[in-house]
């Protein structure tokens, strides 16, 4: 299991975002510049948080973007699921009727284990806990 790019470059333009909290960012330059993202991909990005009502876009000359929310109040797994949808470790754990071996499943359990973990850790995991650590 490997984190993408996407969710990577999402979780890192909400810490930046969260290192400015009373800070508009004026254009996706910044951040871009900040972490090597693509400017086109770093939009994308931006808009599934946007939809997601964890960044606030505002439009026009004073344009920009900020955190919608308090940086406290966001997780990684906020984040990561705005960005890659609801995480499961296996198919089975996402949708068992596409596994024909969810009922008889011996590694079901450990799957399900992993996933709870995991998606513990990633909930507790707020951002600014994440601003405060030094780079």
């Amino acid at each position: 299991m490997q984190l993408t790019r996407e969710g990577d470059y999402g979780i890192r333009s909400v810490l930046y975002l969260a290192r400015q909290p009373y800070k508009k960012i004026s254009f996706v330059t910044e951040i871009s510049e900040q972490y090597k993202i693509p400017r086109s991909f770093l939009a994308k990005i931006l808009q599934k948080l946007v939809k997601a009502k964890i960044v606030r876009s505002y439009r026009g000359v004073k344009g920009g973007f900020s955190l919608a929310r308090q940086a406290k109040d966001i997780s990684v797994l906020d984040v990561l699921e705005a960005i890659e949808g609801r995480m499961a470790m296996n198919l089975c754990l996402s949708d068992k009727k596409k596994c024909d071996f969810s009922r008889n499943c011996p590694v079901h359990s450990v799957w399900a284990s992993v996933q709870s973990k995991v998606i513990e850790v990633l909930k507790k995991s707020n951002f600014e806990e994440l601003s405060r650590q030094k780079t």
